[in-house]
């Protein structure tokens, strides 16, 4: 199969550093690896604690001496509507880039573009409209909340679907006034190193955006334990969701976690099944399965569940397999051979847990790369493993239900809370369930639609805390309370006693 390599391509990865695109100050580099080949294209350079220090020093410089946090909020806007510009003039070019690095279909990553934009014009609007509290007491005090940026912000970001995840941080740290550090994933470099020239086009000042390459071991981790960064937004692994917890606390840093999923998708008897059937199968198997939202614990009502996990499996086993550039694949290379080998262990596991329908292999005709065909496992028992750890994925697991309280007790049965998909046309189960489920996002009847304005952020294992509308302005600003006295102070009166 011949494999399609874009143009241009960077002779190497850089840091960007207070406006200059550089190397590592001990040289140190790492190999990327193009998923559909696995092999090296280009070496990034790895940031070291060294260079973080370099890139928190330019953020600290441009939030206390320049003049990013003092704009007033329309001139951040017009330049966070300009970055937006730039994005989708660049759309075709940013979707080469990122389904070259990410073996994410071409189709699918062109959505990601324009989401990436989606986000910074949201954000661009909203710190124009913002309002905020103001409490009176008629002829005696005024007290209202004072917006302030905090600082410098340090975003890690995963590599899934990298530069929408990153406009996410982006856009939001950099409305309110902040300056950034940006730790892109190791897998995924090439198209975050796109940002320094758009935000150099866009007016961002030097300082304001910076961007240092590496392990997470090592940049991340100079990251969130360096002292003059007091905010850390990151989404990942829930493990690393732990570490990063365990080392920001001595500094008591505002945290922003978004980890791992293993959410459920509850199709009653009384459902659409059409319906239900191309939002399971689209919900688990685009984006290479490789997400964090994936529905891929697929519980079915007893009287429709034979029917359900034939189609579902015929369905999976059409599903076109190949070049992440053509515009007929939709399912590409997973990013990795580490992450790949992960699947392929899971789809092991699972032949020794359940009844395997769809897949549970190498696709044919795909002898190199990445590929996995789209799997299907049924009749998975709740402590199974592939029913209780994140797989990441083309990979789902079917599980029957007779009761409702069957199937809230096994859609809560894993220590994940991030989605849940439900699908029943009965009104008072759909809320009665939506409410009892531990997910922090809950889609009725619905595929996964994101509404900007909705807080996004799961529960239990699946993270910290909420970003999204004003949830990410809450996160990205000091709230200060400000009291003005209209009268007299009435204060009591110590130390007047003769």
């Amino acid at each position: 199969m011949s494999h399609y390599i874009p143009e241009n391509l960077p002779s190497k990865i850089q840091h960007f550093i207070d406006g200059q695109f550089v190397d590592s100050i001990g040289g140190e580099t790492f190999d990327v690896l193009d998923p559909v080949s696995n092999e090296s294209y280009v070496q990034a350079a790895a940031g070291q604690k060294a260079d973080i220090e370099l890139a928190v020093a330019a953020a600290q410089r441009a939030f206390k001496t320049g003049p990013w946090p003092r704009m007033l909020p329309r001139q951040r806007s017009r330049v966070l509507h300009k970055i937006a510009d730039l994005i989708e003039a660049r759309d075709q070019r940013l979707a080469e880039l990122e389904t070259f690095d990410t073996g994410l279909p071409i189709t699918q990553a062109l959505g990601q573009a324009n989401r990436a934009a989606e986000n910074f014009r949201f954000f661009a609007d909203l710190i124009v409209a913002q309002r905020d509290d103001t409490y009176k007491v008629p002829g005696r005090q005024v007290n209202y909340v004072n917006r302030k940026p905090i600082g410098v912000a340090g975003l890690i970001t995963p590599w899934n679907t990298p530069f929408m995840l990153e406009s996410w941080k982006l856009a939001p740290a950099l409305a309110t006034g902040n300056t950034v550090v940006l730790k892109p994933a190791e897998f995924t470099p090439l198209s975050a190193s796109l940002w320094a020239e758009i935000f150099r086009e866009a007016g961002v000042p030097d300082g304001v955006f910076n961007l240092v390459n590496g392990l997470g071991e090592e940049a991340g981790d100079a990251l969130v334990k360096h002292p003059d960064v007091p905010l850390i937004s990151f989404t990942g692994e829930s493990r690393t969701g732990q570490i990063i917890f365990g080392n920001a606390a001595p500094f008591l840093k505002g945290l922003s976690m978004e980890l791992g999923g293993k959410s459920p998708a509850v199709v009653f008897a009384d459902a659409d099944i059409e319906a239900a059937l191309d939002a399971t199968v689209f919900g688990v198997f685009s984006l290479n399965g490789e997400r964090c939202t994936a529905g891929s614990r697929i519980l079915v009502e007893r009287p429709i569940y034979d029917d359900f996990v034939a189609r579902y499996a015929e369905r999976a086993k059409n599903i076109v397999v190949g070049d992440p550039h053509d515009p007929k694949t939709e399912v590409g290379a997973l990013v990795h051979p580490e992450h790949y080998d992960k699947v392929m262990s899971y789809v092991e596991i699972g032949k020794t847990e359940a009844r395997l329908v769809a897949g549970g292999g190498r696709p044919e005709g795909l002898e190199t790369g990445n590929y996995v065909s789209p799997t299907v496992f049924a009749d998975v028992a709740p402590d199974a493993r592939i029913f209780q750890e994140e797989i990441f994925g083309p990979v789902v697991a079917i599980t029957p239900f007779d009761t409702d309280e069957e199937a809230l007790e096994l859609a809560n049965n894993t220590r994940y809370g991030l989605a849940a998909y439900i699908w029943t046309n009965n009104l008072k189960r759909a809320h009665n369930f939506s409410q009892s489920v531990e997910a922090g996002m809950v889609w009725l009847n619905s595929n996964n639609v994101r509404d900007l304005r909705t807080p996004f952020g799961g529960v239990k294992a699946s993270g910290l805390g909420h970003e999204g509308g004003y949830r990410s302005i809450d996160f990205y600003t000091d709230q200060q309370a400000v009291h003005i006295t209209l009268n007299e102070a009435h204060s009591p009166r110590f130390g007047t006693a003769k």
